[in-house]
């Protein structure tokens, strides 16, 4: 499955190879809306949301909703409050239009930082879970994992540019999303009978009573919350939910990718559609997350006469014993009793049980009992989600450094070929960067959605939306703004999740009781109010910048 889906990847590269800075930056913007939205899909559908998402829901319960709100919410804002107009605006990066809207090369280079940061705190995620995924499933060093995932995306990053990625990405979101929903129907026909995964997550099971009533009994009768309650305060979940999608709507990854079409109002079109690709996961990711957690629990646990009996180790299924050789789960016997105790922080007894949230997905075809073919066809979906993501970011840094900072600052008068060059050269050095933080993760990577989306939110957001809709707005006030908000953010994560010590990164600790997370609402509302003031105090923007201003908004 993996060597056809690799085979597939490079045979469209070929076919797409980018033959002028236009193909390698935009796809010669000339892609279909339908075919724009697939890939933005693909681009956006990281490894955490394919892997990690379903898991996170599964064992947050309520709290886990703040992805699905965050990360679909996002892309509402980008469809109606930005792409249309960075559309016309005609340019091709993020940075590109920050240098050109503030008449500023320090606002462009200030853009190009926070892109080639945001761009390596998130790709590193994505390599690493290449090279995860090859290790558990294929039995490959982790390291020679990484080093082939290197090898695809290169291929079709540097000889094809957008234009290859843009092609190479549709075949991902094809893989992944027959990956995901394949196995999702199977669960929901067994458990409910109901083929539509959506209409399962609110069905009854074979015995009459509501999935979701189900296992609320099951986690309270081993001492968990229920799990349809949540833990986090009120504001925490909005603030982090504001975050995602301040963020989403801030991703140079996500932005660039409207650029790729022919017109404002295609870039609008390719919004909707691809939002309605990526609803087809995000809707029923919650549904996986219940069929997962519930079947877990009837693994670990025996119902007998109305009372819940542990089950012994040695009846575990295979699938168990298949999955601790992966360390994603772990028994830790520590009665000596031989009996697997799966307990909740309310109950006397101890936790005997680590489970990974990885598992919930991976680990789902062989939970269910599905054919074999089924994982494979997991194994390829998680791959493709982890580089159609590394591809799209790796042009951001490409595109970051081969345009907008040597043609757009040292080197003006650099001819297109050897533009071109450089931006190939520039995406091959950001493969081997960062495949070395696949191979040698750096500590935050666990994290890497904090940052990554609430230094989005807190830089690129603010200076995009008054860039668009405030004619009075100037290069000081962007400027200051972004590095303010990208600088608090930036510290109050740092502070909370590696100088404190992890006992005390506790909700009372925490500024207005905002978590890390959530912490880039609070960096992007201060990139406004500072960047409003300092404008107010300074000279206006020039007399032609207004006038674009004022272009832009025109249908």
């Amino acid at each position: 499955m993996v060597g056809l889906s690799f085979a597939l990847y490079i045979g469209v590269a070929i076919w797409s190879k980018a033959r002028s800075t236009g193909d390698f930056y935009v796809a010669g913007s000339n892609v279909h809306p339908v075919v724009n939205g697939m890939a933005t899909a693909a681009d956006w559908m990281s490894a955490a949301s394919f892997i990690s998402m379903a898991g996170m829901i599964a064992f947050l319960g309520r709290d886990g909703s703040v992805y699905l709100l965050g990360w679909t919410g996002g892309y509402v804002l980008l469809a109606l409050l930005l792409a249309p107009y960075l559309r016309k605006f005609g340019k091709y990066t993020v940075p590109d239009f920050v240098g050109d809207r503030y008449y500023s090369q320090l606002a462009r280079i200030v853009a190009v930082v926070c892109a080639v940061f945001v761009s390596f705190t998130y790709v590193a995620g994505q390599m690493q879970g290449v090279g995860i995924a090859f290790s558990r499933f294929l039995n490959v060093d982790i390291t020679y994992g990484v080093l082939v995932g290197m090898g695809i995306v290169f291929f079709y990053a540097v000889l094809g540019g957008m234009k290859g990625i843009t092609y190479t990405q549709v075949a991902q979101y094809c893989v992944l999303i027959f990956a995901f929903l394949v196995p999702a129907i199977f669960i929901s026909i067994h458990f409910t009978g109901n083929p539509i995964p959506q209409l399962g997550l609110g069905a009854a099971d074979d015995s009459g009573v509501y999935l979701l009533d189900r296992l609320n009994g099951l986690h309270e009768a081993l001492g968990f919350d229920k799990y349809t309650d949540g833990s986090k305060s009120k504001i925490d979940v909005f603030f982090i939910t504001a975050a995602l999608m301040l963020g989403t709507a801030g991703l140079p990854h996500v932005i660039i990718r409207f650029y790729t079409v022919r017109k404002a109002s295609e870039a609008r079109a390719s919004a909707g559609w691809a939002l309605l690709f990526i609803a087809l996961l995000y809707t029923t990711a919650p549904a996986v997350a219940i069929f997962a957690k519930t079947n877990l629990l009837k693994t670990v646990t025996n119902e007998q006469d109305g009372e819940l009996q542990d089950i012994k180790y040695e009846d575990v299924p295979e699938w168990f014993t298949n999955w601790e050789k992966t360390g994603l789960i772990k028994f830790n016997d520590l009665n000596n009793d031989g009996s697997i105790q799966y307990r909740g922080p309310k109950s006397a007894v101890p936790n005997e049980l680590e489970i990974s949230n990885d598992i919930m997905v991976l680990a789902n075809p062989e939970i269910a009992q599905l054919p074999n073919w089924v994982t494979g066809l997991v194994v390829a979906g998680g791959l493709a989600a982890a580089l159609s993501t590394a591809a799209g970011l790796l042009l951001v840094i490409s595109t970051a450094i081969a345009h907008d900072l040597l043609k757009g600052c040292i080197v003006r008068d650099l001819s297109e070929k050897q533009e071109l060059m450089a931006a190939r050269i520039a995406a091959g050095l950001a493969v081997c960067v960062a495949g070395y933080f696949g191979i040698n993760p750096p500590g935050f990577v666990a994290q890497v959605v904090a940052f990554a989306f609430g230094l989005a939110a807190s830089s690129f957001f603010p200076a995009i939306v008054m860039g668009i809709f405030s004619k009075r707005m100037n290069k000081a006030g962007a400027i200051t703004g972004m590095i303010v908000g990208f600088t608090f953010t930036a510290a109050y994560i740092i502070f909370f999740k590696f100088v404190l010590p992890e006992e005390q990164n506790v909700p009372k600790n925490w500024l207005w009781g905002i978590s890390p997370e959530g912490i880039g609402t609070v960096g992007m509302v201060l990139n406004f109010i500072v960047a409003t003031v300092v404008s107010i105090f300074t000279p206006p923007p020039p007399e032609e910048v207004q006038e674009l201003v004022e272009d832009i908004r025109i249908p």
